[in-house]
């Protein structure tokens, strides 16, 4: 007997959940939100979800209401007598909560897997995950994907490998860089930041020769800019012939776009695991909805998904 499978969406990835459907071969679930005046929602299946296999697809960003609005959906299904429910989380919010990185803070990425897991998941999908070790927050399976899959073969495209040089905006996404660079078989560049506090960068420094080359800074992903544009100026101005970013992650808040569109970038190459707040003709949006659709198959049909990650 063949596996009953159906996918949701969430308010805030409706458009990619979409894509991701149709390229799975299936169209979107029958989900309401329905809104109280006061702001409270509740989550409503429209359609039998009764022995299927159920994929919610929705991203957690801030606000809160993203995160929850899944938790609902998730609980919801299990009520619904579910077989099993898979979160597909293109974008997991919090993840830069991962420790306590100084006294009397919370984990919340930690918070936030406990709550998917109360709720009852029995999988969880994801990309680029600003710390590895989240995973093992989880006690149920996590397929934790790479935008490498996606970001690789666009370089491979649209980038001379003669004059590349990969480089991280801070010592954080070092292995993530020297990885694309081994898998390329080019130099590596660190720039080396401190900061005074979170989303203000007192000083950086490169590390590295990049006169002459074409730098290429890839992170997992792009906030307020602050940190990917200084260290594009800085690289500039170490003799660098051009610099693209490629960044999984379009968070792109407060003053990121005029920060981006009045760097010197030479554009910066994100995903749609996040939607963008606004064009910008510096920005281009590569999509994961291939890459999700086969690896949701492929969680349907046992088959492994090694192919997936070319690099870390």
């Amino acid at each position: 007997m063949s596996e009953k499978v159906k996918i949701f969406a969430g308010r805030h990835s409706r458009k990619l959940a979409s894509k991701i459907a149709h390229s799975y071969g299936v169209n979107l679930g029958n989900i309401e939100i329905v809104e109280f005046s006061d702001g409270e929602f509740q989550a409503s299946y429209q359609e039998t979800v009764r022995g299927n296999t159920v994929f919610i697809i929705q991203s957690t960003p801030p606000p809160t209401e993203n995160l929850f609005e899944l938790l609902l959906m998730v609980d919801a299904a299990k009520r619904a007598s579910a077989k099993k429910i898979i979160a597909v989380i293109p974008y997991y919010g919090f993840a830069r909560q991962d420790r306590k990185d100084q006294p009397r803070v919370a984990i919340g990425a930690k918070l936030v897997a406990n709550l998917l897991t109360a709720a009852g998941i029995d999988r969880i999908m994801t990309m680029d995950l600003h710390a590895d070790q989240i995973q093992g927050f989880f006690e149920v399976p996590v397929d934790h994907l790479f935008g490498s899959t996606i970001f690789m073969p666009w370089i491979k495209d649209n980038i001379d490998k003669a004059n590349l040089i990969m480089a991280a905006p801070d010592t954080g996404g070092t292995k993530r860089a020297n990885a694309y660079a081994k898998h390329l078989d080019v130099d590596l560049a660190i720039c080396y930041k401190q900061r005074k506090k979170a989303n203000e960068i007192s000083s950086m420094t490169v590390i590295g020769d990049v006169t002459g080359k074409d730098v290429l800074l890839v992170d997992d992903m792009v906030d307020t800019a602050g940190t990917l544009t200084k260290a594009a100026e800085l690289f500039m101005s170490e003799g660098a012939k051009s610099v693209t970013a490629l960044c999984t992650h379009a968070v792109l808040s407060g003053p990121a776009y005029e920060r981006i569109n009045n760097s010197v970038l030479t554009r910066l190459i994100v995903t749609d695991t996040l939607p963008l707040k606004q064009e910008s003709d510096r920005i281009e949006v590569l999509s994961v909805n291939d890459l999700f659709s086969d690896v949701m198959a492929k969680a349907i049909s046992n088959d492994s998904i090694s192919e997936h990650f070319l690099i870390v």
